[in-house]
């Protein structure tokens, strides 16, 4: 079964971890439904909003792959309703 989920990721050096990051949203295309970014450019920072739907093991591994990128903080909420599969 799969699931929706929201990843939120603040990154406090953009410039730094942007191509990175970007690289990583990439390898996960398959389940990410939509995408936001807001720059907070006097701050320095960077929101960035992913919302997804996959199994448990998908949403996992690119939570954690994005969190093991420097300067960049990530936290995730999982719907506890399952997903169907379309066929």
């Amino acid at each position: 079964m799969k699931k929706i989920a929201v990843i939120s990721a603040i990154l406090d050096e953009p410039l730094m971890s942007q191509e990175q990051f970007n690289k990583v949203i990439a390898n996960f295309k398959g389940i990410i439904r939509g995408r936001m970014g807001i720059p907070f450019e006097e701050e320095g920072i960077s929101v960035v909003t992913i919302t997804v739907i996959g199994e448990i093991d998908e949403i996992n591994s690119l939570t954690g792959k994005l969190g093991n990128i420097p300067n960049v903080q990530v936290k995730t909420s999982i719907s506890k309703k399952d997903i169907k599969d379309k066929d």
